[in-house]
Protein backbone atom coordinates (compact mmCIF):
# COMPACT_ATOMS: atom_id res chain seq x y z
CA UNK A 1 0.00 0.00 0.00
CA UNK A 2 1.45 3.49 -0.84
CA UNK A 3 1.02 5.14 2.61
CA UNK A 4 1.99 8.49 1.29
CA UNK A 5 -0.66 10.07 -1.32
CA UNK A 6 -0.94 13.80 -2.55
CA UNK A 7 -4.79 15.17 -1.77
CA UNK A 8 -5.88 18.00 -3.57
CA UNK A 9 -8.32 20.62 -2.31
CA UNK A 10 -10.07 22.56 -5.10
CA UNK A 11 -12.29 25.97 -4.06
CA UNK A 12 -13.86 28.98 -6.12
CA UNK A 13 -10.79 31.26 -4.42
CA UNK A 14 -7.56 28.44 -3.78
CA UNK A 15 -5.94 25.42 -4.35
CA UNK A 16 -4.29 23.80 -1.81
CA UNK A 17 -2.52 20.20 -1.81
CA UNK A 18 0.08 17.92 0.08
CA UNK A 19 1.31 14.75 0.42
CA UNK A 20 -0.66 12.96 3.34
CA UNK A 21 -0.03 10.13 5.54
CA UNK A 22 -3.09 7.92 4.69
CA UNK A 23 -2.29 5.38 7.99
CA UNK A 24 -2.33 8.54 10.51
CA UNK A 25 -4.68 11.26 8.54
CA UNK A 26 -1.82 13.95 8.72
CA UNK A 27 -0.56 15.90 6.22
CA UNK A 28 3.66 15.07 5.93
CA UNK A 29 4.63 18.06 3.61
CA UNK A 30 3.46 21.83 3.78
CA UNK A 31 0.77 22.51 1.91
CA UNK A 32 1.31 24.50 -0.99
CA UNK A 33 -1.48 27.10 -2.79
CA UNK A 34 -2.16 28.65 -6.15
CA UNK A 35 -5.08 30.90 -6.46
CA UNK A 36 -8.05 29.43 -8.58
CA UNK A 37 -7.72 31.04 -11.55
CA UNK A 38 -10.75 33.48 -12.95
CA UNK A 39 -13.18 32.47 -14.36
CA UNK A 40 -12.31 28.65 -13.21
CA UNK A 41 -12.81 27.41 -16.16
CA UNK A 42 -12.03 23.31 -16.79
CA UNK A 43 -8.85 24.40 -18.96
CA UNK A 44 -7.51 26.96 -17.20
CA UNK A 45 -8.05 24.75 -13.70
CA UNK A 46 -6.80 21.85 -14.78
CA UNK A 47 -3.64 23.97 -15.72
CA UNK A 48 -3.36 25.45 -12.08
CA UNK A 49 -3.72 22.29 -10.74
CA UNK A 50 -1.13 20.13 -13.11
CA UNK A 51 1.20 23.25 -11.98
CA UNK A 52 0.44 22.28 -8.62
CA UNK A 53 1.11 18.92 -8.93
CA UNK A 54 4.42 19.74 -10.50
CA UNK A 55 5.84 21.29 -7.64
CA UNK A 56 5.46 18.09 -5.00
CA UNK A 57 7.21 16.38 -7.37
CA UNK A 58 4.78 13.10 -7.34
CA UNK A 59 3.70 10.24 -8.96
CA UNK A 60 1.43 8.68 -8.03
CA UNK A 61 -2.81 8.60 -7.34
CA UNK A 62 -4.37 11.62 -6.41
CA UNK A 63 -7.16 12.75 -4.69
CA UNK A 64 -9.46 16.29 -5.46
CA UNK A 65 -11.99 17.58 -3.56
CA UNK A 66 -13.90 19.78 -5.79
CA UNK A 67 -16.69 21.99 -5.24
CA UNK A 68 -19.73 19.87 -7.22
CA UNK A 69 -21.64 16.92 -6.85
CA UNK A 70 -19.77 13.75 -8.37
CA UNK A 71 -21.34 11.49 -10.74
CA UNK A 72 -18.77 8.58 -12.13
CA UNK A 73 -16.20 11.61 -12.40
CA UNK A 74 -18.31 14.06 -13.57
CA UNK A 75 -19.59 17.30 -12.40
CA UNK A 76 -23.19 17.94 -12.46
CA UNK A 77 -23.30 20.69 -10.95
CA UNK A 78 -20.72 24.19 -10.23
CA UNK A 79 -20.38 25.42 -6.86
CA UNK A 80 -18.43 28.92 -6.87
CA UNK A 81 -16.55 27.80 -10.51
CA UNK A 82 -16.96 28.12 -14.01
CA UNK A 83 -20.70 26.38 -15.14
CA UNK A 84 -18.41 25.12 -17.80
CA UNK A 85 -17.84 22.26 -15.44
CA UNK A 86 -21.42 20.66 -15.70
CA UNK A 87 -20.89 17.74 -17.69
CA UNK A 88 -17.47 17.67 -17.70
CA UNK A 89 -15.40 14.68 -16.57
CA UNK A 90 -13.45 16.49 -14.00
CA UNK A 91 -11.67 12.75 -13.64
CA UNK A 92 -10.55 12.69 -17.34
CA UNK A 93 -9.34 16.29 -17.49
CA UNK A 94 -7.72 16.37 -14.16
CA UNK A 95 -5.93 12.99 -15.22
CA UNK A 96 -4.93 14.00 -18.83
CA UNK A 97 -3.35 17.11 -17.52
CA UNK A 98 -0.89 15.40 -15.06
CA UNK A 99 -0.28 12.30 -16.78
CA UNK A 100 -1.55 10.98 -12.67
CA UNK A 101 -4.50 8.73 -12.07
CA UNK A 102 -6.94 11.70 -10.67
CA UNK A 103 -9.66 10.74 -8.29
CA UNK A 104 -12.07 13.14 -7.74
CA UNK A 105 -14.98 13.56 -5.09
CA UNK A 106 -17.34 16.58 -3.72
CA UNK A 107 -15.03 18.96 -1.32
CA UNK A 108 -17.19 18.13 1.39
CA UNK A 109 -17.15 14.80 1.63
CA UNK A 110 -13.61 14.94 1.18
CA UNK A 111 -13.98 16.70 4.63
CA UNK A 112 -16.06 14.21 6.51
CA UNK A 113 -14.41 11.09 5.50
CA UNK A 114 -11.03 12.78 6.91
CA UNK A 115 -13.39 13.64 9.85
CA UNK A 116 -14.93 10.33 10.35
CA UNK A 117 -11.99 8.54 9.88
CA UNK A 118 -9.34 10.44 11.92
CA UNK A 119 -11.07 13.27 13.62
CA UNK A 120 -13.93 14.07 15.63
CA UNK A 121 -16.13 11.85 14.01
CA UNK A 122 -15.15 9.24 15.45
CA UNK A 123 -17.17 9.52 18.80
CA UNK A 124 -20.18 9.18 16.87
CA UNK A 125 -22.12 6.49 15.63
CA UNK A 126 -25.56 6.43 13.59
CA UNK A 127 -26.55 9.53 11.35
CA UNK A 128 -24.05 12.44 11.33
CA UNK A 129 -23.67 15.62 9.37
CA UNK A 130 -21.01 17.89 8.25
CA UNK A 131 -21.16 21.75 7.42
CA UNK A 132 -18.40 23.45 6.02
CA UNK A 133 -18.88 26.89 5.98
CA UNK A 134 -16.86 29.21 3.47
CA UNK A 135 -18.00 30.98 0.21
CA UNK A 136 -21.26 28.42 0.18
CA UNK A 137 -22.24 25.72 2.44
CA UNK A 138 -21.00 22.34 1.87
CA UNK A 139 -22.62 18.99 3.61
CA UNK A 140 -21.58 15.68 4.02
CA UNK A 141 -23.56 12.92 5.48
CA UNK A 142 -22.96 9.64 7.09
CA UNK A 143 -24.40 6.89 8.64
CA UNK A 144 -22.62 4.64 10.93
CA UNK A 145 -19.03 6.14 9.27
CA UNK A 146 -20.52 5.37 5.80
CA UNK A 147 -20.67 8.50 3.17
CA UNK A 148 -24.03 8.91 1.72
CA UNK A 149 -22.43 11.18 -1.29
CA UNK A 150 -23.65 14.39 -2.66
CA UNK A 151 -26.03 16.00 -0.50
CA UNK A 152 -26.19 19.58 -0.92
CA UNK A 153 -28.14 21.22 1.96
CA UNK A 154 -26.83 24.28 1.36
CA UNK A 155 -29.17 24.43 -1.73
CA UNK A 156 -32.27 24.28 0.37
CA UNK A 157 -34.45 27.01 0.25
CA UNK A 158 -34.53 30.07 3.14
CA UNK A 159 -35.87 33.10 3.26
CA UNK A 160 -36.20 33.26 -0.13
CA UNK A 161 -33.31 32.07 -1.37
CA UNK A 162 -30.89 28.91 -1.17
CA UNK A 163 -29.53 28.29 2.50
CA UNK A 164 -25.89 29.40 1.93
CA UNK A 165 -27.05 32.69 0.57
CA UNK A 166 -28.64 33.50 4.14
CA UNK A 167 -26.12 31.60 6.32
CA UNK A 168 -22.47 31.36 4.72
CA UNK A 169 -19.16 32.98 5.69
CA UNK A 170 -19.41 35.12 2.70
CA UNK A 171 -22.57 36.32 3.74
CA UNK A 172 -21.33 37.01 7.31
CA UNK A 173 -18.71 39.00 5.92
CA UNK A 174 -20.54 40.88 2.97
CA UNK A 175 -22.90 42.06 5.11
CA UNK A 176 -20.72 42.59 8.13
CA UNK A 177 -22.89 40.84 10.75
CA UNK A 178 -21.53 40.50 14.07
CA UNK A 179 -21.29 37.16 15.12
CA UNK A 180 -24.06 37.07 17.19
CA UNK A 181 -26.43 38.18 14.24
CA UNK A 182 -24.36 35.67 11.98
CA UNK A 183 -24.70 32.99 14.46
CA UNK A 184 -28.85 33.32 14.80
CA UNK A 185 -29.00 32.44 11.07
CA UNK A 186 -26.35 29.70 11.02
CA UNK A 187 -28.57 28.35 14.32
CA UNK A 188 -31.79 28.57 12.12
CA UNK A 189 -29.69 26.60 9.05
CA UNK A 190 -28.70 23.98 11.81
CA UNK A 191 -32.72 24.33 13.31
CA UNK A 192 -34.08 23.29 9.34
CA UNK A 193 -31.47 20.39 8.81
CA UNK A 194 -32.19 18.81 12.44
CA UNK A 195 -36.03 19.04 11.72
CA UNK A 196 -35.55 16.93 8.17
CA UNK A 197 -32.66 14.85 9.34
CA UNK A 198 -32.73 13.99 13.04
CA UNK A 199 -28.88 13.44 13.25
CA UNK A 200 -27.03 12.31 16.49
CA UNK A 201 -24.29 15.17 15.90
CA UNK A 202 -23.27 17.92 13.51
CA UNK A 203 -19.38 18.89 12.91
CA UNK A 204 -18.44 22.21 11.39
CA UNK A 205 -15.78 21.95 8.85
CA UNK A 206 -13.88 25.38 7.16
CA UNK A 207 -11.89 28.44 8.18
CA UNK A 208 -14.91 29.77 10.51
CA UNK A 209 -14.49 26.04 12.85
CA UNK A 210 -11.72 27.61 14.28
CA UNK A 211 -13.60 30.52 15.60
CA UNK A 212 -16.69 28.41 17.07
CA UNK A 213 -16.22 29.89 20.77
CA UNK A 214 -17.14 33.28 18.82
CA UNK A 215 -20.71 31.73 18.01
CA UNK A 216 -21.34 28.90 19.64
CA UNK A 217 -23.44 30.38 22.51
CA UNK A 218 -25.76 31.02 19.61
CA UNK A 219 -26.38 27.69 18.55
CA UNK A 220 -29.30 25.89 20.32
CA UNK A 221 -30.16 22.43 18.02
CA UNK A 222 -30.46 19.71 20.99
CA UNK A 223 -28.00 17.27 19.85
CA UNK A 224 -23.62 17.73 20.12
CA UNK A 225 -22.50 20.05 17.52
CA UNK A 226 -18.51 20.40 17.25
CA UNK A 227 -16.01 21.98 15.47
CA UNK A 228 -13.90 19.39 13.36
CA UNK A 229 -10.50 18.67 14.62
CA UNK A 230 -8.59 18.54 11.20
CA UNK A 231 -9.80 22.25 10.56
CA UNK A 232 -8.61 23.41 7.37
CA UNK A 233 -6.88 20.53 6.43
CA UNK A 234 -9.76 18.40 6.14
CA UNK A 235 -10.89 18.40 2.56
CA UNK A 236 -6.72 17.60 1.40
CA UNK A 237 -6.55 14.62 3.83
CA UNK A 238 -9.67 13.24 3.03
CA UNK A 239 -9.04 13.75 -0.79
CA UNK A 240 -5.92 11.45 -0.02
CA UNK A 241 -7.62 8.53 1.69
CA UNK A 242 -10.41 8.87 -1.20
CA UNK A 243 -7.72 8.35 -3.82
CA UNK A 244 -5.99 5.41 -2.20
CA UNK A 245 -9.38 3.34 -1.66
CA UNK A 246 -10.18 3.98 -5.44
CA UNK A 247 -7.26 2.98 -6.74
CA UNK A 248 -7.31 -0.80 -4.58
CA UNK A 249 -11.08 -1.07 -5.74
Amino acid sequence: MQEQILGIDIGGTGIKGALVDITKGEMVTERLRAMTPQPATPEAVAKTFAQLVKQHSYEGPIGVGFPSVIRNGVAITASNIDKAWIGTNAEAILSDMTGQPVYVLNDADAAGIAEMSFGIGQRYKGLVVMITIGSGLGSALFMNGELIPNTEFGHFKMHGDIAEKYASNKTRKSLDLSWEDWGKRFNAYLQELYLYLSPNAFILSGGISKKFNKFEAFLDVPIPIEPASLLNNAGTVGAALYAEKRSRS
